[in-house]
């Protein structure tokens, strides 16, 4: 059966972050995932998710000055040595949570941008940080972010994803499947999951085209839900969407699905 992780930058903004933890345990979650722990110690995020029983299933590596508008710089030529400081960062709060998953932004594209420069600092720096990586145990992520939400984002298509993947070679790179940013992208999320199925390496959802819970739109999501059980996939599902109202109040989607799901399996014993 499908696991769900909240994403705290997104849910339970009610709260501040450090309650976030609280709230989704009560909620039922058994992970959380966010962008960015950074304005906590990694002791403090570590004791939250020991009290509460969560699993951290996911952050972001520092994507540079957010504040600013920049998204990661994981592509910028020129930014190696602040690129490489902040692998090591996110290392020492994923050793302190446990968490085996970090995503890499890619970053923006300057207007007139050497694109293959871009391209060969990409893959030089994941090719680092995944060798940096792989002893610890963790798995390197890069995600396709839609061109309408992240305009400039450096990469936007799932097979760009998966080329990359390939270029870099390192078993512990893998792509985050953010099915909200492929719909908008690209649609036949089915088949366009099936066929990239080896490199994904972590999953998240968002109802289409808001961005709110994934209970209306144009995506049928207890259909992927049961096809990624079909294909096997161990990880969990990250909650990123924007509750319409309360974030408790706007669950039903996720407690119809699992109550669903126990039906069916009484039903064949």
């Amino acid at each position: 059966m499908p696991r769900f992780a909240a994403n705290l930058s997104m849910m339970y903004t009610e709260v501040p972050f450090l309650d976030r933890f609280a709230a989704a345990a009560q909620d039922g979650f058994e992970a959380v995932e966010y962008l960015f722990p950074y304005e906590h110690t990694p002791a403090e995020i570590a004791q939250r998710l020991q009290a509460h029983g969560l699993t951290q299933a996911l952050f972001n590596l520092p994507p540079g000055d957010w504040a600013a508008g920049e998204r990661g710089m994981a592509c910028l030529p020129g930014r190696e040595a602040e690129f490489a400081a902040s692998v090591d960062t996110a290392i020492a709060y994923a050793q302190a949570t446990g968490c085996k998953k970090l995503h890499a932004m890619a970053g923006l594209m300057p207007a007139g941008a050497d694109t293959q420069a871009m391209r060969a600092t990409y893959v030089a720096n994941l090719r680092w940080a995944a060798a940096k990586l792989a002893p610890l145990g963790i798995t390197l992520l890069i995600e396709p972010i839609n061109s309408r939400d992240m305009p400039g984002y450096f990469l936007n298509w799932q097979q760009q994803a998966h080329d990359v993947l390939a270029e870099v070679g390192a078993p512990n790179l893998k792509v985050q499947m953010d099915f909200y940013h492929c719909q908008i992208m690209e649609g036949d999320l089915t088949r366009r999951l099936e066929k990239h199925w080896a490199g994904v390496g972590h999953i998240q959802i968002a109802g289409v085209p808001e961005r709110h819970e994934p209970d209306s739109g144009e995506v049928n999501f207890p259909h992927l839900f049961d096809h990624l059980d079909q294909l096997g996939y161990g990880g969990f599902i990250g909650c990123e969407y924007r509750p319409k109202a309360g974030t408790s109040a706007g669950l039903g989607w996720l407690r119809a699905y699992l109550a669903s799901k126990k039906t069916s399996q009484k039903d064949r014993t």
